[in-house]
């Protein structure tokens, strides 16, 4: 990497929300902006969550990842508490250079010392490139499932 190109990676800080919205905004393009704000909020208060944020050598904000400790069922997991990678985003300029390898190496790291053995996620059957990127950081896909819904009078 050249000097312009090193990242650096800290936990989420309160004056980086500004950030973490609009990137997550770029992520989860079928959120209202109002609704992603409270959830995000609610996970950067939790115990259970961890946010990172990395940042190149200007301080601006590349990228980030969420991880969580679930203890509800993920699908396909030995046992209880299961980590989970709730999203992680890079900005397209800044994809390519192991930023988002070295978040699931963190993340891991974190949901190990919160005594989680295996990791979980998700992502839309239709997202090729989550897909890809999820079996090349070492998921392995568990099962494809449609949910249903019917209004009921």
């Amino acid at each position: 990497m050249s000097t312009e190109e090193k990242i650096t990676f800290k936990e989420f800080e309160a004056p980086d929300f500004p950030s973490l919205l609009e990137m997550s905004l770029k992520l989860w393009t079928d959120f209202d902006k109002s609704r992603l704000e409270e959830l995000l909020k609610q996970s950067s208060e939790s115990k259970k969550t961890k946010i990172i944020i990395a940042k190149n050598l200007a301080k601006k904000d590349v990228g980030f990842s969420i991880f969580s400790i679930r203890t509800d069922y993920v699908e396909g997991a030995d046992k209880s508490p299961t980590g989970y990678l709730e999203g992680i985003f890079v900005k397209p300029e800044n994809r390519k250079k192991g930023i988002a390898k070295e978040f699931i190496e963190l993340g891991e790291k974190w949901c190990k010392e919160n005594g989680c053995t295996q990791i979980g996620s998700d992502t839309w059957l239709t997202d090729k490139e989550s897909r890809v990127f999820h079996k090349k950081v070492g998921f392995w896909e568990e099962e494809e499932v449609v949910h249903f819904l019917k209004n009921i009078k």
